[in-house]
């Protein structure tokens, strides 16, 4: 299995949650303290800290301490490799995984 679909594989599955997703929306508009986060939500800054690692893990998400509180913020670069992924897969291009290959045409 190629590598990167190893790797985007796991940042797919961090996105499986309504949570995170709501999260990064929440980035999207720029860095924010965790404690502003926690606004959106009604569960708890431990619950909040596990979804961020997530989302830290998988690349999506930056975060830097200011005293008590860490702020984050959604790392672009990343990000956007995620959608050129995404568009890549499911786009028929002339780098295609099954161009120059032998198809199998068993239903014709």
């Amino acid at each position: 299995m190629d590598k990167s679909y190893e790797i985007n594989a796991k940042i797919f599955k961090a996105l499986s949650d309504p949570s995170r997703l709501k999260i990064l929306d929440i980035l999207s508009c720029g860095e924010k303290c965790a404690c502003d986060i926690l606004e959106y939500f009604e569960f708890t800054q431990p619950t909040l800290s596990h979804h961020m690692k997530v989302l830290m893990e998988c690349g999506l998400v930056e975060s830097r301490k200011e005293g008590l509180w860490s702020h984050y913020s959604l790392n672009n670069n990343n990000a956007n490799r995620l959608m050129l992924f995404l568009m890549n897969i499911i786009t028929d291009t002339d780098d295609c995984i099954c161009k120059g290959k032998n198809k199998l045409n068993c239903c014709k």
